[in-house]
Order: structure tokens, then sequence, then C-alpha cells
């Protein structure tokens, strides 16, 4: 089933309001066994007409949003009733509805709430209970371009959301009549990159019978999807695990903070941080996870020198002789933050984020990560990434995470 969204606001486009539903329809949709074929963003007016009179001779069920309040500028039913052929007509029960919703509220219904009433001829008329703007259904009977099913969809999420499982769904499902749904397993890595997969793996993946697959690069992570049968998808995980576990972050989709969250917890322990040039971003990925409490005990910031010596007690000497950024001294801060805090284990970062710093020895974009171990020997790990300061400091994270993740599983 070919299925396209169609998303109206010149709002969107200005990059005033974020357009989250594509992303949203698509988890929503592969869940059911269906996928969007196409969507597109246009703004208001007459690039509404244009783009609906395209896609409704190409998909088999047409969504689209917006355009369905009552300003001036909310013209997507009219424009839809008139390439269609089709008399807008007041229905009585979505009036109703309106007069009640603002009843309800003690407020008055201004003249301009009258056109939410308005209903192409034939459509069905999709309850909104969290806002004036109902959505309507246009089955393919009633279409006189195609055999596409149309659904005018409001624009806002909390609108949107509860009218797509309540009402459009369960007809998607009837129209679709998908039996099976396709098995998905989403797998995260960390230290490898996509080239690397291609070199490994790829050629096998390719000559999986029933396979599809897909890679996604973010900073400091690849994502590796795989859809198909359960047994297939099964046999394609142990396969890639086979060349790759080490750098597996997860196989649920969960972050990198998550997954050493969930490690931590499992093995009744606790971490620390000690961060200079990430200025508490570590601390705060990890507390952006529930229960993290059980998990996660200190996190100091210590940005100056000062601060390392006072907070973590790393001695002067020793900034004074190799550097505020160095493999001594970012022992030193993991050593420090695992005295003071009593965890189980302690990382620490400390890095040039630049722009200016640098040398020719330590360039920007060079880090030392410290991991203390309580009863253990203390690492160092030298790493390097010459980015903007937001991007270093996401990537100095990274790598400071996956060390914690790599002490946890013995790796």
């Amino acid at each position: 089933m070919r299925i396209e969204v169609l998303n109206t606001g010149t709002e969107l486009l200005l990059g005033n309001t974020l357009n989250t539903h594509g992303g949203w329809f698509g988890r929503q949709l592969f869940t059911m066994g269906l996928r969007i074929a196409r969507q597109a963003t246009v703004p208001d007016g007459d690039a509404i007409r244009e783009a609906f009179e395209e896609m409704v001779v190409r998909a088999d069920a047409l969504l689209i949003t917006g355009g369905l309040g009552p300003t001036s500028d909310d013209l997507t039913r009219e424009i839809v009733a008139t390439s269609l052929g089709l008399e807008l007509h007041q229905d009585e029960q979505a009036l109703r509805t309106l007069e009640s919703f603002f009843a309800l509220r003690d407020k008055p219904m201004v003249p301009a709430n009258l056109q939410q009433a308005l209903v192409p001829t034939g459509a069905d008329v999709l309850p909104n209970p969290n806002g004036t703007a109902p959505g309507l259904y246009l089955p393919p009977r009633i279409n006189g371009l195609s055999n596409c099913a149309i659904f005018l969809l409001p624009g806002p999420p909390r609108e949107l959301y509860p009218m797509f499982h309540e009402e459009v769904a369960p007809r998607l499902r009837a129209l679709s009549g998908v039996a099976e749904v396709a098995s998905v397993s989403e797998l995260k890595f960390t230290g490898i990159g996509e080239s690397d997969f291609h070199q490994g793996i790829d050629d096998e993946l390719a000559a999986t019978e029933g396979l599809e697959y897909g890679y996604c690069a973010h900073m400091g992570e690849v994502d590796l999807r795989l859809i198909g049968k359960a047994e297939i998808v099964v046999s394609a995980r142990i396969l890639v695990l086979g060349k790759f576990s080490k750098y597996l972050i997860s196989d649920d989709g969960s972050t990198i903070e998550a997954t050493v969250i969930r490690l931590l917890r499992e093995k009744g322990m606790t971490l620390a941080t000690a961060e200079s040039c990430t200025g508490g971003l570590i601390a705060n990925r990890l507390t952006n996870v529930p229960g993290s409490s059980e998990a996660f005990t200190h996190g100091w910031v210590t940005y100056a020198n000062e601060a390392k010596i006072g907070q973590l007690h790393v001695p002067a000497e020793t900034i004074d002789i190799h550097g505020a950024v160095s493999e001594e001294t970012a022992r030193a801060m993991a050593e420090g933050a695992l005295a003071e805090s009593e965890a189980d284990l302690a990382v620490s970062v400390t890095g040039i984020a630049g722009p200016s710093g640098g040398t020719e020895e330590k360039p920007v974009g060079t880090a030392w990560l410290g991991l203390a171990a309580r009863g253990g020997q203390t690492i160092a790990l030298k790493v390097y990434h010459p980015r903007n300061r937001k991007d270093f400091k996401q990537s100095v994270a990274q790598s400071a995470l996956d060390l914690v993740r790599r002490q946890l599983v013995g790796g």
C-alpha cells in the first residue's frame, strides 16, 4: 500500500515550527506493517492544491496535516473539496460538537469557527476531543480523481496523534489488509564507522535473502537497521555480532548513556564523573536516564586548574609538569573523584575544545580520558576529535561513556 503524507503550513518552511509529523507517522505505520512512500511539506495557499493533485493520483492513501482551523489561511478542506468536485455542507453533528466545546469552556464561538463544521459530501467526520478542528476521511468511493483514501488531520500533535490512533489506524488496517508485520532490529554501535561495516559485513548482509538493511551514522555512533521475517533478522543479527559485538551499544534502540546506567544497575555498581572540557555534559546525559539515581553518585565540573587541585586533589606539580590536558592529569582526576565519591568507578575528561589553545604537540581536539576502578588499576585513553566546540564536547562525552561501557562488559 503506497502511503504519502502532505504537511501544510508556511510556518513549517520558515523554521518557526519544527515538523515532527513525518518521523512520527513513519514509526506508527511501521508497527502496522506499512511505510511512507513519500512526504512533502508545502506552504499555505495554492501550493497545497498543486501538491494534493499530484499526490492523490499516485498514492493509495494520503494523510494531510494542517489547514483545518478557523483562520483565513486554513484552506485544506476547501482545496480538497474543490479539486475532487465535492460540495461542502455544514455537518450538524460537527457544529454541535463545536458549540459544546466552547460552552464547556464558557467562551463565545466566533463566526469564523463555523467553517470547521464544513464537510465535503460523502466524507466521514473524525472526532477531535482535543481541539476545535474535526478531521475528515474521504473514502476512495467518493474520490473522483483516483482510488486514493484521503485523511485530513489537524496539525497540532496533541490533536493529531490521538486522532490517528482512534480513527486513522483502524481504517488503514482495513484498507491495507496487511496480515504479517515485518520484524525489525536496530543495533547501535560506537567506535566503528559506516565504511568499516561496509568492508566487514556488507557483502554477507546483501547476500541474505529476504533481508532489508541500512545504516544511519550519528556523531560517534552508527545504527544498523535489520528488517525482514523474524528468523531472517535473528540470523543477520548473529552474523553482525559475530564480527562487531565489542562495539555494540544496544540492540533495543537504547542510547549509550542508558546502556551504561543499565549495566551499572545490573552489577550493583555506582559511577562518578570528573569533567573539564565537557562542562558537565557526561553527567547531564547520564541523569537524563530514568533510574540513574541508583547508579550515578557525584559529578564534578573542574574547569579551572584550581578546581582540579582543590576539589579532586590533583597535585599542582602534575599540572605544572604535564599540563592540564595530559594522561597524568586525567588519571589523577579520576582517582580523586573515586576517592571523594566512594563510587565503584570514576571517569574523567580533560581536553582542548578550541578554537584556540592548541599546540603542535596537543592540537585543538585533543582530550585525555581517565577511568579509575575501586580495587583495580586506573586506565587512560587519548582521543582526538577536531570539531567545533559543541561537537567536540559531544564526541568526548561519547568516548568517555564508551570507556565506562567497555569496562562494565569486560571489553
